[in-house]
């Protein structure tokens, strides 16, 4: 649903990165899902399924990863 939206905290050696993935278009979600080899994908999808954007980041290095759902009010 528009509005929804993962923030993920990144250990990057010295500091922290925030990256945030979110769903840009109506009809659009946002999926955590934790593939093997320790990685980690958040992708934006469409209503049928199809990634339209995916990051992937190495488990280890997470330090949060914080899901903002939609209010559920029409936009």
């Amino acid at each position: 649903m528009k509005g929804d939206k993962v923030e993920v905290v990144i250990d990057a050696g010295d500091s922290s990165r925030t990256y945030e993935v979110s769903a840009t278009r109506a009809g659009r979600r946002v999926e955590v899902a934790n593939a093997r080899g320790g990685v980690v994908e958040v992708s934006e999808v469409t209503r049928s399924g199809t990634a339209v954007r995916t990051a992937r980041f190495m488990s280890s290095r997470i330090l949060a990863l914080v899901e903002h759902p939609a209010d559920g009010k029409p936009a």
